[in-house]
């Protein structure tokens, strides 16, 4: 039914509570309770600069998270998808994957990845699993592909189609880290018909206020943000087939009937190895 064995390239370092960490901030943006003041400081200061300020990134967050919802959906029901590889999966929060995914697919097989330890402190929340499916956490690093493709390769099946998500990670990267070449690892060992979701935060979307928000995170956060344009994050997705619409804002990736889907500062997007059902 369920596991939970950290495993990975490194072992987690001991909760620092004196920067900020991106998993935390990004949980306070959603009402939970795992931070500290660093992380609820860091975050009050530096999305004052946001456009429309800290509601308005809440309501952003809100978004993001919906678009997930909605692409975990897609894979589920059209692509034809049922194992999952979540890396940087983030505090456990509501409708986390695994609880949008399993009323659709029951034996779906999901392996959620991060590095926080913080996230690895509250990891026995995600393991509630089916009768049919798995869900299992895995610590380990992004920067460091193989150790996590080894370990995920115990619960899910890669001669069968699995969707990486990258859900707001990839603009922890920089340039110089070659986040195209680590997506690259994570995509040559899994089968044709497999697909690869992500979310990037925008350069080319209010571009000032932005740079300012993510000038002033950045100097009280451990780890630094690299805003990129929609050409960019579409460069990420390079060899891979679209979906249609495309990369889109993550508010705009195929929202319900009668709804465009407000403006988000997310840039979004899905693709699949050639093979995959896409629709």
């Amino acid at each position: 039914m369920t596991s939970n064995t950290p495993a990975g390239s490194t072992e987690p370092s001991e909760i620092d509570t004196t920067k900020a960490h991106a998993a935390r901030v990004y949980n306070y943006l959603l009402g939970g309770r795992a931070n500290f003041e660093v992380d609820r400081a860091a975050a009050e200061r530096a999305y004052a600069a946001w456009p429309g300020g800290i509601d308005a990134v809440r309501a952003d967050v809100r978004e993001h998270r919906a678009a997930q919802g909605r692409m975990v959906r897609y894979l589920v029901r059209e692509a034809g998808i049922t194992q999952f590889l979540d890396i940087g999966s983030g505090i456990p929060q509501e409708n986390s994957l695994h609880e949008v995914a399993l009323p659709e697919m029951p034996d779906a097989r999901i392996v959620y990845v991060d590095r926080d330890p913080v996230v690895l402190a509250h990891a026995h929340q995600l393991l509630q699993g089916t009768p049919e499916g798995v869900v299992r956490y895995v610590y380990g690093d992004l920067r460091d592909p193989q150790p996590i493709l080894r370990e995920a390769a115990t619960t899910l099946d890669f001669s069968r189609p699995t969707a990486v998500m990258l859900f707001g990670i990839l603009h922890f990267f920089a340039d110089a880290d070659d986040p195209r070449g680590l997506i690259g690892q994570l995509m040559a060992p899994l089968a044709p018909g497999s697909c690869l979701a992500l979310t990037h935060l925008a350069s080319d979307l209010h571009p000032a206020e932005l740079s300012e928000t993510f000038n002033r995170l950045n100097s009280a956060m451990a780890e630094s943000v690299t805003l990129r344009s929609r050409g960019e994050v579409a460069m990420l997705l390079g060899g891979l087939d679209l979906v249609e619409p495309g990369v889109v804002q993550a508010a705009r990736w195929r929202p319900g009937p009668g709804t465009a889907g407000p403006e988000s500062q997310m840039w979004c997007g899905l693709g699949g190895k050639a093979g995959a059902a896409l629709l």
